[in-house]
């Protein structure tokens, strides 16, 4: 993999990872900010920061945290309060899906045969759980009634993401020996439906995640990754700053700002990646926790005071991406590194 000038040094890096792990509750559970609520996909984001840092302790009790709350038919709710009560009871096929990036990751950090064999049983019934919910046209339903009541729609960037999850679900069940042949033709499909079917998805094109997403999930790669990129450039990133959250304001946020950066390293454009990533200095508070987003010319915070766990995990993760590292490389730009793979 081609490296890029680093815009933070590891030092920085491990203190955002402390951020971290300062607001992690005894139980495992990352919420979004110290006393916030929390959902297992930015929680397995976080963990996959504290893997990446060495922090194997407290990432391995993020994934406890998840044996622990996983319902019965593999799923998760999409999010639980600070007191770790279910807040929203729908679920989330994306949300749930992570759990496998998280889990292929921490494998590749470690190479904890016994984590993996660990973690198996329920990543196996999470992903077993998401694939059931895959119309016909490949792409996802997005949420799921507790009562098993679908819904009427999928999203692009879930969609997307579910990608890496699926891969990295594959990459697991190889790594254990194992065969899942469902699975293969599900992230097939799915990919083609990203890649190829856009009118399949409910219309969130004010989002900037519909636009890299499909990018960094590698269901849209090469030329037309490119194309996609470049042709949204100017709508979404405002120079010197970061990427806009939204097409309708002028919030530029830490974590599509760092999501982007990893997009451009899959398209093969470190360089791209290390100057975006650097702008998200503005955001940096002086304890390595990120601000959520700034919004206007004069950089206002928004919201005021909030220091994301997740903000601060997709800075970690676009970081150790330049850096070369093996686990991050494997899971989000798995072309760069086969030898990882094997």
């Amino acid at each position: 993999m081609i490296r890029a000038p680093a815009p933070y040094a590891a030092a920085e890096i491990d203190a955002t990872a402390a951020s971290i792990e300062s607001v992690q509750h005894p139980s495992g559970m990352i919420p979004w900010y110290a006393g916030g609520h929390g959902d297992p996909w930015n929680h397995v984001e976080a963990a996959m920061a504290l893997s990446a840092t060495g922090r194997r302790p407290a990432a391995e009790r993020a994934y406890e945290w998840l044996l622990a709350t996983q319902r019965s038919d593999g799923a998760w709710h999409a999010a639980y309060a600070s007191d770790e009560t279910v807040e929203e009871p729908r679920l989330d096929t994306n949300v749930t899906a992570y759990v496998a990036a998280g889990v292929w990751h921490h494998y590749l950090a470690t190479r904890d045969g016994g984590f993996l064999e660990q973690m198996w049983p329920a990543l196996d019934a999470a992903i077993d759980w998401v694939v059931g919910h895959q119309r016909p046209g490949g792409e996802l339903v997005w949420a799921i009634d507790p009562d098993g009541t679908p819904g009427t729609f999928a999203l692009l960037a879930a969609s997307s993401s579910a990608c890496t999850s699926l891969a990295s679900a594959l990459r697991c069940a190889e790594a254990l020996g194992l065969e899942r042949a469902r699975w293969e033709l599900a992230l097939r499909r799915l990919a083609e439906a990203v890649a190829q079917r856009p009118w399949s998805f409910a219309a969130k094109s004010e989002f900037a995640m519909d636009w890299y997403y499909p990018v960094l999930s590698g269901a849209i790669a090469g030329p037309e990754g490119e194309a996609r990129l470049d042709g949204g450039w100017r709508e979404w990133v405002v120079e010197g700053h970061g990427v806009l959250c939204r097409s309708d304001g002028l919030w530029v946020t830490t974590a599509e700002t760092a999501e982007c950066a990893i997009s451009c390293v899959r398209l093969g454009r470190p360089e791209v990646a290390a100057e975006l990533l650097s702008w998200t200095r503005s955001q940096r508070q002086a304890d390595g926790a990120y601000a959520t987003g700034l919004v206007g010319p004069d950089g206002v915070e928004f919201p005021v005071g909030e220091r994301s766990t997740y903000s601060a995990a997709a800075v970690v993760l676009a970081a150790d991406l330049l850096a070369g590292s093996t686990a991050t490389t494997a899971t989000f730009a798995p072309d760069a590194s086969q030898a990882a793979l094997r």
